[in-house]
Parts: structure tokens; C-alpha cells; sequence
């Protein structure tokens, strides 16, 4: 089950630690979603602001790998 976190500095602690593998990073529509994979848990941020999330994502450990997903949009059709 997946862990929401709602500060940014509680985040970023978490993405700091050892067992932190990787780093998702979803950008949606109206919200980015920062996806943490630790060894037992998912930990999720989510942020509305795009201009904040641009400076957390530079604010990232470098050690860790990076992934960016785009969602698809969903209003296309078949």
C-alpha cells in the first residue's frame, strides 16, 4: 500500500535514505506526482504548482534513478 506524504521536506528526507531505489515522477494535467520506490513502501507527493515541482525536481538526490512518465490523454478517442 502506498504512502502519501504531504511536506515537501518530509519528502525529500525520505528520497534521501539508503534504501530509496527510484524516483517516478508523473506529470498530469493539473498536478506532478514525485513517486519515491523504497524497499517496503511507495511514498507519493503530489504538487499542483508546476513551478515548485520543476525546483523539487532539481532538489533531488542524484544518486537515484529517474524516471519521467507522461500520463496520456485520455479525451482522444479511439
Amino acid at each position: 500500500m502506498p504512502h502519501k506524504i504531504k511536506e515537501i521536506k518530509d519528502f525529500l528526507l525520505t528520497a534521501r535514505r539508503k534504501d530509496a531505489k527510484s524516483i517516478k515522477i508523473k506529470k498530469n494535467k493539473d498536478r506532478v506526482k514525485f513517486k519515491v520506490r523504497c524497499s517496503r513502501y511507495l511514498y507519493t507527493l503530489v504538487i499542483r504548482d508546476k513551478e515548485k515541482a520543476e525546483k523539487r525536481k532539481h532538489s533531488l538526490p542524484p544518486g537515484l534513478e529517474l524516471f519521467s512518465v507522461r500520463s496520456p490523454d485520455r479525451g482522444t478517442g479511439f
